[in-house]
């Protein structure tokens, strides 16, 4: 896996642009920075936004050339990120280390979803927030008529809300929805396609 993403990491320009996502920018900035983890960080445009705005961040992927790319990009825009280079299953933090996760277009492989996504809310603070999007089972349909918009072709790696209700009991839900949405991302999500939107706060375990 980790040869397909140094792939199309490799190039110059950035697989999926510099810019965060917008989803991502609008709701992290509603909160007070704190230490933020980034899984499937990508070249780190999310990451490196979450560190401008002042958050500790810590990144992770699979590439070692997106890795690369997060660091110049971090240093390009006078901030400072943690980015390891491995699989989640690898992966150990403390329990409830940090504030929050950024959860963009973090597709796993249908079997390992649930486990990690259970793995990530052990490493969240009570209190803290999740921000989540990624792309909806409904987006088969649009990555059919638009290859150019990207994705898992593999609809158990997509997002329903259901599946997200399950995987994250213990939250508070500020919002959870299904949208059809523009993407303009890079060269690699262009064009329309069907994304679920979650932001929550991680409640105490005696909720």
């Amino acid at each position: 896996m980790n040869e397909k993403w140094d792939k199309r990491y490799k190039d110059q320009e950035f697989a999926y642009g510099k810019e965060p996502n917008v989803f991502f920018k609008e709701w992290l900035s509603r909160f007070e920075p704190g230490s933020i983890l980034m899984p499937a960080d990508g070249e780190g445009r999310n990451g490196v936004f979450a560190a401008q705005l002042g958050w500790k961040v810590t990144s992770f992927d699979l590439s070692i050339k997106g890795q690369s790319k997060a660091v110049q990009l971090a240093k390009d825009n006078h901030v400072t990120l943690e980015y390891i280079v491995g699989d989640l299953e690898q992966l150990e933090f403390k329990r409830e280390t940090f504030d929050a996760i950024g959860l963009v277009y973090a597709h796993f492989s249908a079997e390992k979803k649930s486990v990690f996504h259970k793995k990530l809310n052990d490493y969240l603070k009570e209190g803290g927030i999740i921000i989540l999007e990624a792309f909806s089972k409904n987006h088969i349909y649009h990555n059919k008529l638009n290859p150019k918009v990207g994705g898992p072709k593999d609809i158990d790696m997509l997002y329903s809300k259901e599946e997200i209700i399950t995987d994250f009991k213990n939250y508070e839900i500020v919002l959870l929805e299904e949208e059809e949405i523009l993407l303009d991302e890079g060269k690699y999500h262009i064009g329309k396609g069907s994304v679920i939107r979650f932001v929550a706060r991680k409640l105490g375990s005696n909720h």
